[in-house]
């Protein structure tokens, strides 16, 4: 069953369900799905002079991004063909009953504008600002400002609760996560990782 407005509501008033800080409910909250805001860091992919990154390589993935913070008021243009991470205003917290499905705006899809590659989902258990997969597929360059809603979370409730949630207690890479976080693929069981 996906949420509705009224059972979003409450279930943030119950508290097992975050999303912080939610500063004006009546604009974020939709009809089935709740907008979240742009943060003011992003990680950008810098042209690089290597034969191909390795994912199993730590240091190939932290030599290949840079740190961008827009200042208040300022905005970050995303260019054609560009492929930036970014980040959530907001803070969630999942529970474990229930699965988040990152989507994009259609108005900003409409200006060719995609915020996931293929992370869209929010496992159960999951907590932190949520890494945003941004890319520009159009022509024009185009202006993200922070503060601006820029994607929307679905919610799903499971018909059983997760008996293994994301968490510390699996071990899970991003949980708690604060501002956009580069790849950790290499923490994957088959490049040696626990995962």
């Amino acid at each position: 069953m996906i949420l509705s407005d009224a059972d979003i509501l409450r279930r943030l008033e119950q508290g097992d369900l975050v999303v912080e800080p939610l500063d004006d409910p009546d604009i974020q909250i939709q009809p089935a799905s709740v907008d979240l805001r742009l943060g003011h860091e992003f990680l950008e992919f810098q042209h690089a002079n290597i034969p191909c990154i390795h994912p199993n390589s730590e240091d190939e993935v932290a030599d290949y991004v840079e740190e961008t913070v827009i200042e208040e008021g300022g905005e970050f243009i995303l260019h054609p063909g560009d492929f930036v991470l970014g980040t959530t205003h907001e803070r969630v917290a999942i529970p474990d009953d229930l699965i988040a499905h990152v989507e994009g705006r259609s108005s900003l899809g409409r200006l060719a504008i995609v915020v996931h590659a293929t992370a869209g989902l929010c496992d159960p258990g999951y907590e932190g600002q949520i890494t945003l997969e941004l890319s520009n597929l159009g022509t024009a360059p185009v202006a993200l400002t922070p503060g601006m809603r820029i994607s929307q979370l679905t919610f799903t409730e499971l018909k059983t609760p997760a008996d293994r949630p994301y968490g510390a207690e699996r071990g899970s890479k991003y949980q708690g996560q604060s501002g956009p976080q580069a790849s950790k693929i290499q923490g994957d069981r088959e490049f040696g990782g626990d995962q």
